[in-house]
């Protein structure tokens, strides 16, 4: 009996003391809740930050502005395969020379307005460009513009909502020589900029 009596004494002395309990005071209470709240704001100004911003770059370029890679060398030397254009899509005064992105048979191209609306143009058999009776002298197109064999009548009188389109490369490009004019409902918008694909 006294064997088992010192072994319970000295059980009880190895038995590690309990844990005494920190007791917070009201200050330090206030200041985690505080914390925490503070941690929370911040989250909710991150999320309501990052909501914004794609808000912002949704409207951008979804509703103004586009970016599409020029997928080959139609439009050479001035953008060339690969190149990223952007193009403003709320334009809606066309002239000649603007070059725009626009869809034809749910395939987009890449050209340049050569005549638009009530113009009469006519691609000549000596591969010559004429608006309106009258030559047009391109400085900066290096390459004649041969009649494409198709269904393009000559002259190609435009009505209001059409524009002709030609692309600077104009050996086998694809163009409105080959599928006609562009409704001006299938322009997706005006290129505005080029980032070169060097540049990247």
């Amino acid at each position: 009996m006294k064997h088992k009596k010192k072994n319970r004494r000295r059980s009880k002395r190895k038995s590690p003391p309990k844990a005494v309990q920190s007791v917070l005071t009201p200050e330090e209470v206030i200041l985690a809740r505080r914390r925490s709240l503070a941690g929370q704001e911040e989250v909710i100004s991150f999320l309501t930050r990052l909501t914004f911003l794609a808000a912002l770059l949704w409207i951008l370029f979804g509703l103004v502005f586009g970016i599409m890679p020029m997928k080959n060398d139609d439009m050479i030397p001035r953008i060339s395969a690969g190149d990223l254009m952007l193009y403003y899509r709320l334009a809606d005064n066309w002239r000649a020379q603007d070059v725009i992105v626009f869809k034809k048979n749910g395939t987009p191209y890449t050209g340049r307005i050569i005549g638009k609306g009530g113009d009469t143009v006519e691609i000549t058999e000596d591969a010559q460009v004429v608006i309106n009776g009258s030559y047009v002298a391109e400085s900066d197109i290096y390459y004649s513009t041969p009649r494409y064999d198709s269904d393009v009548l000559y002259p190609v009188s435009l009505a209001e909502d059409e524009l002709f389109v030609l692309c600077d490369y104009r050996q086998g490009a694809k163009d409105s020589r080959y599928f006609g004019p562009v409704k001006l409902s299938e322009v997706k918008g005006k290129v505005i900029t080029v980032i070169r694909r060097s540049g990247l």
